[in-house]
């Protein structure tokens, strides 16, 4: 790199302002999800933005971003349907390849001019040249740019539920026996397990060597069609592999040898329940990128809720919780897709009616909720804004 870079700011400068800084960041950071949707809209609106009457009613002129802001945080602060906020922005896709790195620190302003609003770091319609020093950074960029959801609320789902078939989880290796001959296992005890015999627990190079642990694979039923769309796994805590299964020759009191099975040992950490004998181990995956795009999915969604996570007593779900659906990636759902949620529309009894009669309520828009796991059939989804509970049966649509 040059000692100054020079970055051309046009629609939104917060971005540009990093562009250069974009050279020395992980290619991992630099591969945002962009739909062909979000860039197309982004260059149509580049010039304009959105109508004023797309703004939130509190929208502020001016906003410096702070440390624990989100993209969705944002993009709601200033416009009624937050995932519309490519148009907000106007990015000049050309200069601004990725347009989610925005940082604590800049200020954006609103501008408002022939009936449209746009975001923009400069008070002024003209482009302006910044001029950045190059620096050395000893952590990543992308640790530092706004996350589209508060991390802490979907962080723990990203590992722990997982929706099988149920075939998958029978097959998987299982918990025999533990030290101390001990039902119940929990964090820092050690544990036996036997893997299937066509595929053994082995500790070679290549081999799995870090597990999750599982127990009771509930059916998820679709609630319109009553189809089992796959066996959501209950998830216990992690585990470690010691020593893989091996067969140890022992004599056999004939002057020969006896080949004799050794399970697989293992240590348990982090269990969020007591781990016992029969209980699965699975691989644990490799830790997602977590950074989502908000987004309107471009193809028609009616999904239903399946199922709430963790809550099999509770009809009802609250905002910040997840919930299943009964769409994955099979139909095309993605991490980002914003649906809105609709009521069921209950059937009451008319009391004013002589008769009696039974009437069906209205769907109600409910608020607003985000994929960020899919499974083939099924789908995790966040309660981002809710009015009321959330129910199996609901509906989720494109967002409204």
């Amino acid at each position: 790199m040059t000692a100054f870079t020079s970055v051309r700011r046009t629609a939104l400068g917060a971005l540009t302002i990093i562009a250069g800084a974009l050279l020395v960041m992980p290619a991992q950071a630099q591969n945002y999800p962009i739909s062909s949707g979000q860039r197309a809209t982004a260059q149509q609106v580049s010039e304009r933005g959105v109508p004023l009457e797309e703004l939130a009613p509190n929208a502020p002129d001016t906003y410096t971003v702070k440390r624990g802001d989100t993209l969705w945080g944002i993009s709601g602060m200033y416009l009624k349907r937050p995932w519309r906020w490519p148009e907000l922005w106007g990015m000049n896709l050309k200069a601004i390849p990725n347009p989610h790195l925005i940082f604590p620190g800049q200020t954006l302003y609103l501008i408002k001019e022939g009936g449209y609003a746009r975001l923009s770091t400069s008070r002024s319609n003209e482009p302006e040249t910044v001029r950045i020093s190059p620096r050395t950074r000893s952590d990543s960029l992308a640790d530092s740019a706004l996350p589209t959801l508060k991390q802490h609320l979907i962080e723990p789902f990203l590992v722990e539920p997982i929706v099988v078939d149920e075939q998958v989880l029978l097959r998987a290796p299982r918990v025999i026996a533990t030290t101390d001959e001990r039902v119940l296992m929990a964090a820092g005890d050690r544990a036996y397990v036997r893997g299937d015999a066509a595929s053994p627990m082995l500790a070679e190079a290549g081999e799995p060597r870090y597990y999750r642990v599982f127990r009771n694979a509930v059916a998820l039923k679709d609630p319109v069609t009553a189809e089992v769309l796959g066996y959501e796994a209950q998830y216990l805590g992690k585990a470690e592999l010691v020593r893989g299964e091996s067969f140890e020759e022992i004599p056999n009191g004939k002057g020969g040898y006896t080949a004799e099975y050794i399970p697989a040992t293992v240590d348990l950490s982090a269990t969020k329940e007591e781990v016992r004998a029969g209980d699965r181990l699975l691989p644990a995956p490799a830790r997602p990128f977590l950074s989502y795009t908000p987004r309107a999915p471009e193809m028609e969604v009616d999904a239903r809720v399946v199922s709430i996570y963790g809550s099999s007593a509770v009809a009802y779900a609250a905002q910040n919780q997840v919930v299943a659906i009964n769409m994955g990636s099979q139909d095309g759902l993605e991490p980002g897709h914003v649906l809105s949620l609709l009521t069921k529309g209950d059937r009451i009894k008319d009391m004013t009616d002589s008769n009696r009669a039974m009437v069906k309520l209205p769907s109600e828009i409910n608020g607003t909720a985000m994929v960020f796991r899919t499974f083939e059939r099924v789908s995790y989804v966040l309660l981002l804004e809710i009015r009321n509970g959330v129910r199996v049966g609901d509906r989720l649509v494109n967002p409204k």
